[in-house]
């Protein structure tokens, strides 16, 4: 009787190991050229000033890792930004006028609050024209970006809230602490943004929630013919997603010590770029939190780096442009690329 050799494992191609590792090589390489071509970038007071723009561009992409994943897109974070900065910015200078001759203040903790919940206010919106009217993400969300940031404009006349110090008095004297402050060495800011990304990436790979989310992304007729309920899941990304720009909103209000309508025009692009960046499938389906938020670091450093080395705002734009097109186009690339490893094994196996 003569014995069949079993089959020898198939080995996963080396580019293909490359291309799931490519927002580390990616940061490593940014990091490497930016130590030689910017000088004084690899100090501490560098290091801080980093991690605050990083911190702001993390948050809005892990809500647009969510979106993403379940085959969506928010274009409407930016404008969350701003509209929310300008309701932290009026809550603490002029309170709510009840039109009874006398004025409610809110505390710091409690205009935080109100913030989120307009943040999540916008996603849901988001979500209902997605789910309910069918409305595709795209659409949906460019209206509302317009719609947040045309409130923004109208809540000030285009004009900015200035000396956001807070006062003692009602409460507020801690708010710029939100955006300047610092915890045990590190910004509060960096501190929230430990909290949000842990919290997201318990949500996406502890929880059936998070199952869902990819289920919805890698196959929605699939997903809902399974039991998945695909509407609340798309109404619970976007709302996250609205809940990070508010965060970013307060933050930046805080920060400034002032609101501008303006604030948060292309974060949307930053978001995007951290995210596929970071391994988030355009298609949908794939994507970590990890992986993102070191996009979102990669992203923060080439954005200060290029600023250090007086690069125009204008080619930082386009640069960023570019980082867009390479990641989807890699990421496509590495689509294809495991759909024949994976064509092969099955074939290794028979």
């Amino acid at each position: 009787m003569t014995a069949i050799p079993a089959a020898a494992p198939h080995r996963t191609p080396l580019v293909l190991h490359l291309l799931r590792l490519r927002t580390f090589v990616a940061l490593i390489l940014v990091l490497g050229f930016f130590s030689f071509a910017a000088p004084n970038f690899l100090t501490a007071a560098n290091a801080v000033i980093v991690s605050k723009h990083v911190a702001l561009n993390a948050f809005l992409a892990i809500g647009m890792t969510f979106v993403i994943i379940t085959g969506g897109i928010d274009l409407s974070v930016g404008s969350i930004v701003g509209l929310c900065g300008m309701v932290a910015g009026w809550l603490v200078l002029n309170g709510v006028d009840t039109g009874l001759g006398w004025t409610i203040w809110f505390n710091t903790f409690e205009i935080s609050l109100i913030v989120g919940l307009v943040g999540i206010g916008v996603g849901l919106i988001n979500g209902l024209l997605i789910t309910r009217l069918n409305v595709a993400p795209f659409i949906a969300t460019l209206g509302t970006l317009y719609v947040a940031r045309g409130a923004a404009l109208l809540s000030s006349g285009g004009r900015t809230f200035p000396n956001l110090s807070g006062n003692a008095e009602y409460g507020t004297a801690s708010f710029p602490w939100i955006g300047t402050g610092t915890l045990l060495g590190l910004p509060v800011m960096v501190w929230l943004l430990v909290l949000v990304g842990l919290a997201a990436a318990y949500i996406a790979r502890r929880t059936p929630l998070g199952r869902h989310i990819y289920a919805v992304g890698g196959n929605e007729r699939g997903a809902a013919l399974s039991g998945v309920k695909v509407n609340r899941v798309k109404l619970f990304v976007y709302m996250f997603s609205g809940f990070c720009a508010a965060l970013v909103g307060l933050i930046i209000a805080s920060q400034l010590q002032a609101a501008h309508p303006a604030t948060g025009e292309t974060f949307e692009l930053n978001a995007i770029a951290a995210a596929v960046l970071g391994g988030t499938s355009m298609s949908g389906g794939r994507g970590r939190i990890g992986g993102t938020i070191v996009g979102a670091f990669v992203i923060g450093i080439l954005s200060d780096g290029l600023i250090m080395m007086g690069v125009s705002s204008f080619w930082q734009t386009v640069i960023k442009g570019v980082v867009i097109i390479v990641a989807v186009v890699i990421d496509q690339a590495q689509s294809r690329l495991q759909a024949r490893v994976a064509l092969a094994q099955e074939a290794a196996t028979r």
